[in-house]
């Protein structure tokens, strides 16, 4: 039911883009600044932004930072004097990231922030996960465990929205659930699959005995399987958040035990949809949060089917 009412909700916001008037879209061209599209996450939300636009008569510029924050200021800086009617915004990091919103704004163009928000500058409108929907996965942890475990987490980059946002609901649910002592924790730099391998062995190392991992990112929860298999583990529960494409396929096959599936293809309907109407001087919500939903192999095959 979850699946169907995500779904729909997909649709229905897809209808009313689609409904904006033509003349409100004219020669409209909407920046769109990309923390690193080597994340399959960061390209759905990509691949959702252009084909709107296309479907709207939108022209849609898109950067890449690879990760960069130094980069990415750079980038923003030539959509600003290229005069963009509006930008959407992911930011490579926490460092630096207030620069770009301070820079369009002075120059009077709207941003629209996606997945992480600057705090203190915050975008026109920010759009994201509710990522503190972590607290569900906890809660499945601890059921799924019998409410005993040895916990080695993997962060995301220290001070992002979703990080932040994810440690808080992920530990909410631990409170609840004292038998799963947490024995390591460590950030990685790029929430890259490569970097959950190495950080995940190097727990191995220190302790073999670990049932549980926590990757904030579906890539860091799947370096950490290969990690377990890898140091020969066995019944361990590894558990992400995103919901990509590829990551679901692991949920599928029992890689992964459980993700948290983020709307990307919605979020990016959604980032043009209030970039336009910024853009035509119209007002949207500070800050406009979606639901994930907890995804496991019984119910994976509607997402696999249809990314939300």
């Amino acid at each position: 039911m979850n699946c169907l009412k995500t779904l729909a909700a997909g649709l229905a916001l897809s209808a009313a883009v689609m409904s904006v008037p033509a003349h409100a879209q004219e020669k409209k061209t909407i920046g769109l600044a990309v923390a690193n599209l080597q994340a399959d996450f960061f390209n759905q939300i990509k691949q959702s932004v252009e084909k709107e636009g296309a479907a709207t008569g939108v022209a849609v510029v898109t950067v890449d930072a690879a990760g960069d924050s130094a980069t990415q200021v750079s980038q923003i800086q030539d959509l600003i004097t290229r005069n963009v009617s509006a930008i959407i915004y992911i930011p490579a990091g926490a460092t630096a990231a207030s620069v770009p919103v301070e820079a369009a704004r002075k120059a009077g163009i709207p941003v629209v922030a996606v997945d992480r928000n600057p705090p203190d500058a915050p975008a026109d409108t920010f759009i994201a996960t509710d990522s503190v929907a972590a607290e569900e996965l906890g809660n499945f942890v601890c059921k799924r465990s019998g409410g005993r475990g040895r916990l080695a987490e993997i962060q995301g980059q220290i001070g992002t929205t979703p990080h932040i946002d994810r440690d808080e609901g992920f530990a909410k649910a631990m409170k609840n659930c004292p038998g799963i002592k947490e024995f390591a924790k460590q950030a990685s730099n790029q929430w890259a699959q490569d970097e959950g391998f190495a950080i995940a062995q190097a727990m191995i190392q220190r302790d073999p005995e670990i049932t549980i991992f926590w990757g904030q990112a579906d890539a860091l929860a799947l370096g950490a399987a290969q990690a377990a298999k890898v140091g020969n583990l066995s019944d361990v529960i590894v558990v992400g958040f995103d919901g990509d494409v590829a990551r679901l396929e692991a949920v599928r096959s029992g890689t992964l035990t459980a993700t948290m599936t983020q709307q990307t293809q919605l979020m990016g309907r959604l980032a043009l949809d209030s970039a336009l109407k910024l853009a035509n001087k119209k007002s949207v919500p500070a800050t406009q949060l979606q639901p994930a939903t907890l995804t496991t192999k019984e119910n994976v095959a509607p997402f696999l089917k249809q990314h939300p």
